[in-house]
């Protein structure tokens, strides 16, 4: 099959399962150039580099005009959602430092294993219902709610309509990946406009009710004299909102989809609660939340002996990566708990933009993962699981499951 259609997103089944697709892309073309002009790398050792390498950006405007920027044109016009691009996930240094360092003091190790028996209060009682039920949308009933709550909790936010948030994050992200569809363009261009709104709002309840929560502190950040602007202070905002429950949504289901359809794995985590941080490791590795991260060229670069140019947009291809059997050996498409290495996966990014919540994801994965296989010893899948259909924070829509 010629490479243009091994690395299609948009062929039938993709989303629902990339892999194979992945692994044929890593052997007939690891450094593919795209019909719409951005590049894919694909093997681990090009990944881990690209995701460390001094001098690319990630600010949008560095890529130069070509199909990928046309199509964009053409889908959003002067209504991209992240064309100001003001979040720290779209800025370089110096800016990208000055904006993690006013966030990063809710992310440190202690202020997020602080939150270790809230979590397990907030898992034990989702739990609860599920077992009073005996089956459940395990998306609806665990893995949305849990993390959803947590990020809420953190920034201090007053109550909202969690239903129409979460349809207006899953909207948004979409501006991550390719989008030919008007509609879905101009869909998620009015989510933008909406969720910015909402934001907006938060904010100005939060400086009638400060407290000592995460949006109190941006709010009153000092860095060197500096403080977050009004559009800058929205924009960290729903970084955090968005990020902070999106990528452990598909963590939680998409783990818990990998652990029942590999039961001994399941089992060996049933029988030994204490290896729950190493799983999810693994099921980091194994199904990663964030398929995809990029870079942009500021000059030309070489990689495996072909030169990309500068303005190039380069997607690093995480969930290949995380497959790439020349790293993790053999059975890289295996679920193996015990995975020695499985740390060293490429799910969080690397580099200066290293995911700022990782810590906080791995405890709540942690603590769901250890008290769903203890509590429910018969827990089972009880129909067909689908997929959210996206490319980069692709995971499932529903997971059906019952107990008993």
């Amino acid at each position: 099959m010629p490479a243009e259609q091994l690395s299609d997103p948009f062929a039938p089944g993709f989303t629902d399962d990339p892999y194979p697709r992945y692994a044929a892309l890593r052997e007939a073309a690891p450094v593919y150039q795209h019909p719409l002009g951005f590049w894919t790398l694909t093997r681990y050792e090009d990944v881990s580099w690209l995701l460390r390498a001094a001098g690319l950006s990630v600010e949008d405007r560095n890529v130069a005009d070509g199909p990928l920027t046309e199509l964009r044109e053409a889908s959003y016009g002067d209504q991209y959602p992240r064309a100001n691009g003001l979040s720290m996930l779209d800025r370089d240094p110096p800016d990208h430092t000055r904006l993690r360092r006013l966030v990063s003091k809710a992310f440190t190790p202690r202020a997020v294993q602080s939150l270790a028996p809230r979590i397990t209060e907030l898992v034990d009682g989702m739990l609860d219902a599920i077992g009073a039920a005996g089956r459940a949308d395990l998306v609806e009933a665990l893995a949305f709610p849990l993390p959803f709550t947590v990020i809420a909790e953190m920034l201090g936010t007053p109550p909202a309509d969690h239903e129409r948030i979460r349809e207006l994050t899953g909207l948004v992200v979409r501006s991550l990946e390719p989008v030919t569809d008007l509609d879905l363009a101009a869909a998620i261009a009015a989510a933008n406009t909406e969720l910015t709104g909402i934001a907006a709002d938060m904010i100005a309840w939060k400086r009638g009710h400060p407290a000592g929560d995460l949006l109190t502190a941006l709010i009153q950040a000092e860095d060197d004299g500096d403080v977050l602007d009004d559009d800058e202070l929205i924009a960290q905002t729903l970084l955090l909102y968005v990020a902070g429950h999106e990528t452990t949504v598909n963590l939680i289901a998409g783990g818990t989809v990998a652990l029942l359809r590999n039961p001994g794995q399941l089992e060996r985590l049933r029988r030994d609660p204490a290896l729950a941080p190493s799983a999810v490791e693994e099921l980091l590795r194994y199904d990663s939340p964030v398929q995809l991260s990029r870079r942009i060229t500021l000059q030309p670069i070489t990689v495996r002996e072909i030169m990309i140019p500068p303005g190039a947009f380069v997607v690093a291809s995480l969930g290949s990566a995380n497959r790439d059997e020349r790293f993790w050996g053999p059975d890289a498409a295996e679920l193996r708990l015990d995975r020695e290495n499985a740390r060293l996966h490429v799910s969080f990014g690397a580099g200066p933009h290293h995911c700022l919540g990782a810590s906080l994801a791995r405890l709540e994965a942690s603590i769901a993962f250890a008290r769903l296989a203890a509590r429910f010893p018969d827990l089972a899948l009880d129909g067909d699981v689908t997929w959210n259909g996206r490319m980069n924070l692709r995971g499932p829509a529903s997971v059906p499951v019952r107990v008993s």
